[in-house]
């Protein structure tokens, strides 16, 4: 069967979310520095710790699971979303949870300054803002599908945070016939009700799509579960794990063109 859709995950596929996060943990510590003795790629290490902690003890917890809301998108999201009443939870806890990380980051390194922590946590809550990156060959490869497939976007999280970062980068939504997050929907991949919804909407059998990501258990499992033909673009040689097995694997989207082809041939 002819592919007619290809359907791309967002973050660290098309947008290089790994890289924003990291420049803004490192301008932020480097902050810290001038402030307070402290290591900065120490103070990073800790404050990730720390998040990742804090973020399971709360009862918004299973949701952001679900949804696929990650603790470090928890340390700059603002969840101005009415879809679900877990987003107001999560819109009262933010704050705290921003301020707590980095100050139990600060205290791990022997600095007891809530005050310093809650300024470090507004600051990255506003640095994380400034840094929207696509990889280099993001726009090369859509400019050569736009027109020849319908273009799906499928992406985990918020509908105010992830918006946030299309927004962040106004070019690459409209290369999309149809953009799905996961929040908006009320199950994250690699749930089976959200692919079938994304099939329906795109009007496609199963063997007509092709999912692209990086994630082998949300993108990759969810594609392989709805019949999908799956390309895993694993960008940084990570090694074939037991959670899904993509038909395909990449480390550049452009090696995505010459798959296609052969699975139109």
């Amino acid at each position: 069967m002819a592919i007619e859709a290809v359907v791309f995950d967002l973050d660290d596929t098309l947008l290089w979310d790994d890289r924003s996060v990291k420049e803004s943990f490192e301008a932020v510590c480097q902050f810290a520095a001038s402030k307070a003795e402290v290591d900065p790629e120490l103070l990073e290490e800790k404050v990730r710790e720390a998040a990742w902690a804090l973020y399971a003890t709360y009862e918004t917890y299973p949701f952001t699971q679900n949804i696929g809301i990650n603790p470090m998108e928890g340390l700059w999201g603002n969840f101005h979303d009415d879809v679900h009443p877990m987003f107001a939870k999560l819109r009262e806890i933010a704050p705290g949870y921003r301020r707590d990380a980095w100050t139990q980051g600060l205290k791990a390194l022997g600095v007891d300054d809530p005050a310093l922590g809650r300024e470090l946590a507004d600051k990255f809550h506003a640095e994380r803002r400034t840094r929207p990156i696509v990889y280099e060959e993001t726009y090369e490869v859509l400019d050569a599908l736009k027109g020849k497939y319908k273009l799906v976007l499928l992406t985990n999280g918020s509908p105010d945070l992830q918006s946030e970062k299309l927004q962040g980068e106004p070019k690459l939504a409209p290369y999309f016939d149809h953009i799905v997050i996961s929040g908006s929907f009320g199950e994250g991949k690699p749930s089976p009700q959200l692919y079938a919804h994304v099939l329906g909407m795109a009007g496609i059998a199963p063997q007509a799509g092709v999912m692209v990501g990086d994630k082998l258990t949300t993108d990759i499992k969810g594609a392989n579960g709805a019949g999908m033909p799956s390309v895993w673009i694993n960008r940084h040689n990570r090694p074939l794990t037991d959670d899904a097995k993509p038909d395909f694997e990449i480390r550049n989207l452009r090696e995505l063109l010459p798959i296609l082809d052969k699975l139109n041939a």
